[in-house]
């Protein structure tokens, strides 16, 4: 029997405080009411049906006047149940992985009645985190209290809030005592150890800990690369036959790499359980509206809207203005240059000092558009991913990082591109490369014996982290800058190995310490990355084989027909690009073991359909029967 939230009684006078709400100051009691009405209410009444109180001063006994800071949290059974319906996978007594749910607790590994263990801090805000984005609107025409926050049906209530000023933030805190064990395994102390991903993973989540782990894994392979290109560099070897087994190295490591990562992420993932979590049944994003209706795979009621209509939006409106931005962005590439020259010109005509800062001035200028333009067309790809109405997280994630990842590729790589095949200048190429170092952070003091009034207060004016993305834009372009021009510039990854081993300990203490917790994020891969870093590499085969073929040692052996040249380059590349693909292939995504679990999950699913297939005929055969028989008297 399927046990309900509407069956049990989900209701506690005292509760562990997950998740802070700060409202605006000038909010008004009417509008409190509403809110806290609405996320206390039961589920069938439209509510969340959690647990709401106003955070009480240093002596816990009156609420704080001036704050407006409100905690949110969740029965027992409500997690519980939070945990079904958003389909967590846990281990099972048998040693499998499955699919919780509340009816067969009891058959999950490290699961007791007293136990309030079985689910993750991070895991518990994740569920209290979905059930308020979840709150939509019924019948209200309005927010009350606030007559210009209009409301309709499906509305999140808690994305108007947000966009109304009514409420400033929503965050989870940090939970000391476990934040300190794992400062204590990870970064406090100097050692070549591992990181601690799994403890990463309980505290952050699956999202934060699948960063940390692609981060430590690109770091270790990059060591061969750069051991190998250390004395390309050292010596200056003019040889290019030298460097044509360095590049064919390169290629076919960029493509080991990648697939090796992926067994790796399936093992890591099937063990938290993500890699078995059905996303495409999970409910909306908060942004997501349309019209009011009963999803016709779920039967829930939800925001429906047709998916024609958000292609036409994709291929008609966004795909149109990336092209144009990228030709913008090209435009302005090929002003710089002519800038450079004319300052070149200028000083080769008179030699003065003037003239010698001149020198700098487009390079600065450049780099003041490209990063004002970064910024506005970060705003415009966030502003066009949302109108697109992307249903489910995931997908509208992996558009705005496609936006955003393209243009940032076309203003790092485009110089250099120009640089190499039309300007033909391969020193000016090496001079280019740089890997760029990430900004140092800053270290908020936290006091782990502060009182719990006191910790809400501080964490609430700690800055907010704001995703993964540019921490593995800055992997990107170090993959960029190693694989696409190895041959010119072996050096790149030396220095990118350098700058890792520093980026794990900045990374670790800005999650711990510069920045509020972020809500964790089931997650079984690193995304649209992994399709992002493959193509990088299957690019770099072409700009290395045509790098070598530009080379004079080659150009020597065909002094006379380039089309010969042209076509041995071409039959190169493409006898590469077939070895990388058929690595590919070779190289299962996924280990034998996982495999085979997988597999077993999916005979039992099976079987387990045919029994109740076979129970329900039954049950039919029996009631016909009894029809009959009755009938007959």
């Amino acid at each position: 029997m399927k046990v309900t939230l509407s069956a049990l009684d989900t209701y506690e006078t005292s509760f562990t405080p997950l998740v802070v709400i700060e409202l605006a100051q000038d909010v008004k009691e009417e509008t409190k009411e509403w809110l806290r009405n609405r996320i206390v209410a039961k589920k069938k009444d439209g509510g969340a049906q959690l647990l709401f109180r106003p955070l009480l001063n240093k002596h816990e006994k009156e609420t704080l006047g001036n704050d407006n800071l409100y905690l949110v949290g969740a029965s027992r059974v409500r997690l519980l149940l939070g945990a079904e319906a958003l389909g967590l996978v846990k281990e099972s007594t048998d040693g499998t992985m499955r699919a919780f749910t509340h009816g067969t607790r009891h058959s999950f590994r490290g699961f007791h009645d007293d136990n309030d263990d079985f689910l993750t801090m991070a895991e518990c805000q994740f569920i209290v985190k979905h059930e308020l984005e979840n709150l939509r609107a019924r019948d209200e025409q309005m927010i009350p209290g606030c007559p210009q926050a209009k409301l309709y049906p499906g509305k999140s209530l808690l994305r108007r809030l947000l966009t109304s000023g009514v409420v400033l933030q929503v965050f989870p805190l940090h939970d000391h005592e476990a934040l300190k064990k794992l400062e204590d395994s990870w970064y406090t102390r100097f050692s070549l150890r591992c990181q601690p991903i799994d403890r990463i993973r309980g505290y952050f989540g699956e999202t934060i800990a699948l960063y940390f782990g692609f981060l430590e894994y690109f770091t270790l392979a990059l060591i061969p690369m750069a051991v190998i290109g250390l004395p390309y560099y050292l010596f200056v070897w003019e040889d290019y036959d030298k460097y044509v087994i360095f590049a064919s190295f390169n290629l076919i490591w960029s493509t080991v790499i990648l697939e090796v990562w992926k067994r790796g992420c399936a093992d890591m993932t099937y063990r938290w359980g993500t890699l078995l979590m059905k996303r495409q049944f999970e409910e909306p994003r908060p942004g997501f509206h349309g019209t009011l209706g009963i999803n016709p795979v779920t039967g829930r009621e939800e925001p429906l809207y047709p998916s024609y209509k958000r292609q036409l939006r994709i291929y008609l409106v966004s795909l149109p203005f990336v092209c144009l931005c990228l030709y913008l962005s090209l435009y302005i590439m090929m002003i710089y240059f002519d800038l450079e020259d004319w300052a070149l010109g200028v000083h080769d005509e008179s030699g003065t000092e003037w003239t010698s800062v001149l020198l700098y001035v487009p390079s600065i200028l450049y780099a003041i558009v490209i990063e004002v333009m970064n910024r506005l067309y970060r705003y415009a790809a966030e502003f066009l991913t949302a109108w697109e109405n992307h249903r489910l997280e995931s997908a509208y994630q992996n558009h705005l990082i496609l936006k955003v990842l393209v243009f940032n590729f076309l203003n790092c790589f485009a110089s250099l591109f120009y640089i190499a095949f039309v300007l033909k200048d391969m020193k000016l190429l090496g001079q280019k490369h740089s890997v760029k170092v990430k900004r140092k952070v800053q270290a908020l003091k936290v006091n782990i014996d502060a009182t719990f009034y006191e910790q809400v207060i501080l964490e609430k004016e700690m800055g907010t982290y704001l995703g993964t993305f540019d921490d593995y834009l800055e992997l990107f372009l170090q993959f960029g800058y190693v694989s696409l021009f190895s041959c010119v510039y072996p050096l790149a990854a030396a220095f990118a190995v350098i700058n890792n081993f520093t980026e794990v300990n900045s990374d670790a203490l800005k999650m711990c310490r510069v920045f509020k917790r972020p809500f964790s994020e089931p997650s079984s891969s690193i995304g649209v990355w992994q399709l992002a870093f493959e193509t990088m590499s299957v690019i770099s085969v072409v700009t290395n084989c045509a790098l070598i073929g530009m080379s004079p040692q080659v150009n020597a052996v065909f002094p006379e027909s380039k089309t010969d040249l042209v076509l041995i380059v071409v039959a190169v590349e493409h006898a590469i690009l077939a070895l990388k693909f058929i690595l590919a292939f070779a190289i299962p995504d996924k280990p034998r073991h996982i495999q085979m679990k997988l597999a077993r999950l999916e005979f039992e699913s099976l079987e387990a359909l045919k029994q109740q297939q076979m129970q329900l005929t039954a049950e039919s055969l029996k009631e016909e029967l009894r029809k009959g028989g009755k009938e007959m008297a």
